[in-house]
């Protein structure tokens, strides 16, 4: 198999993640950054869109799951992991990386966040 690498980086959503009430009940901007391992030999050779993965689509997939509320971002991230390899079976591996931007920890810091590989079993 020919892997390549499709990632989507920078997708930010205003959503209520958190330990806090605060957290979820006022929200805050969380950055996710998606890396897709799939192969990709049909569509560089044919040129088609459905012979590859649908950056649009992963998209909405991880919108509507940063939109349900969690606890923790270990939560969210492996919710979005299960999705993408649920729903993309041409996907033998992925790595996601979930920011949360100024978190309320009592000092000035930029992010918090989790990342983690996931390979198809």
């Amino acid at each position: 198999m020919d892997s390549s690498c499709i990632f989507i980086e920078g997708m930010k959503f205003y959503a209520h993640h958190g330990c806090f009430t605060e957290e979820r009940t006022i929200g805050t901007w969380f950055v996710v950054d998606l890396y897709l391992y799939a192969d990709t030999t049909e569509a560089q050779r044919t040129d088609d869109l459905e012979a590859t993965i649908n950056y649009a689509e992963v998209y909405g997939k991880v919108k509507s799951e940063m939109a349900v509320s969690s606890k923790l971002m270990e939560h969210v991230a492996g919710r979005i992991a299960d999705r993408i390899l649920r729903d993309y079976p041409e996907v033998e591996k992925l790595r996601i990386r979930l920011k949360k931007l100024n978190p309320p920890l009592g000092e000035k810091i930029e992010a918090s966040g989790v990342e983690f590989c996931r390979t198809r079993k």
